[in-house]
């Protein structure tokens, strides 16, 4: 079963479509030829946008599209799973193969093409947002951790309790509704990521450096922790109290600015930060999200820093970084 609420305080508008989108039946009206392949491209039938700017989006960028471009043509189905994450701003992975919704009338789930209708003996909420209706952030971060590879679940659960987020729900919150779900999938795996989930998590490369962290069978770090240096207050991803040591999950979109100034500006900043650091502490590593995610890498940087290890690695988890088949 379901309820249906009208847009909450809490939840903030859905994440707009990334490109224009047109209707081939507004299009007879206008005259635009959107068959014109030189000039758009079809996202699903009888639903275009432009080819320049629709090549240029990012893969988890045309999934928000396409989400868009099935909700214009089907106004009344609730959306769920990776389709409600993408509009809730959650974290995807990739591009999603399919859009999903959730449908409390039919008696089993069913595929349609790229759409996958799914029903459940559990209670969702579905909110009523902007003219589209979906399920709240609560259940759409609890079904996607049951569904998703490890890593990328405990990710969502961070993002879904990040105090910051005007919308955010609470890992008790989370753990009240999962207890009370009667489904029985994902129900182990939700109840080993339900204690690792941390709301003040800031990215996706974080919680996943978190997760290989810990199944690597090293100690938990603290996170977002500040350092003052005189006027300047540095807060750093992680920080291992014991050995002394920092470690930072780099994004390196953040050195990016509009100019050539402007980046040069940002990366002497940051150099300036990781000297103070520096001051502060016995080791201080950095890795990337393609460090985090070949494992080996970012234990190398762990163990040269002297971060206690205190359990044997989790091979299992480990080696569910290797593959999202929920995505192209």
């Amino acid at each position: 079963m379901r309820r249906v609420s009208a847009q909450t305080s809490r939840m903030l508008s859905p994440a707009p479509s990334p490109v224009p989108l047109f209707l081939s039946a507004e299009a007879m009206i206008t005259r635009v030829r959107l068959h014109d392949d030189r000039r758009y491209v079809r996202v699903r039938s009888g639903v275009y946008a432009p080819r320049d700017a629709w090549l240029s989006l990012k893969p988890w960028q045309r999934y928000l599209a396409r989400v868009h471009a099935f909700a214009l043509q089907h106004p009344s189905a609730a959306l769920a799973y990776e389709s409600a994450a993408a509009l809730h701003r959650l974290p995807l992975f990739g591009e999603p193969r399919d859009i999903h919704v959730f449908d409390t009338e039919r008696t089993r789930s069913r595929r349609f093409g790229d759409v996958c209708v799914h029903t459940s003996r559990d209670e969702r909420e579905v909110i009523a947002a902007d003219g589209m209706l979906l399920t709240s952030l609560l259940d759409t971060g609890i079904d996607l951790m049951r569904v998703l590879p490890p890593a990328f679940a405990l990710a969502v659960g961070d993002a879904a309790t990040a105090s910051a987020r005007a919308d955010a729900t609470t890992v008790a919150e989370m753990r009240v509704r999962a207890s009370a779900g009667i489904g029985t999938r994902g129900r182990r795996q939700m109840a080993a990521l339900l204690p690792l989930v941390e709301p003040a998590t800031e990215s996706v490369g974080e919680s996943v450096s978190r997760a290989v962290i810990i199944w690597l069978g090293f100690e938990a770090p603290e996170v977002q922790v500040s350092f003052f240096d005189g006027a300047h207050e540095d807060r750093v991803d992680f920080f291992w109290r014991q050995v002394r040591a920092i470690g930072e999950s780099d994004g390196y979109g953040k050195y990016a600015g509009d100019t050539v100034d402007a980046t040069v500006s940002r990366m002497v900043h940051e150099k300036r930060r990781e000297d103070r650091l520096r001051r502060s502490c016995d080791s201080f590593m950095r890795w990337d999200w393609s460090d985090a995610m070949a494992v080996d890498p970012l234990e190398g940087r762990l163990m040269r820093a002297r971060v206690p290890r205190i359990a044997a690695p989790h091979a299992a988890y480990l080696a569910t970084l290797r593959h999202n088949p929920r995505s192209r």
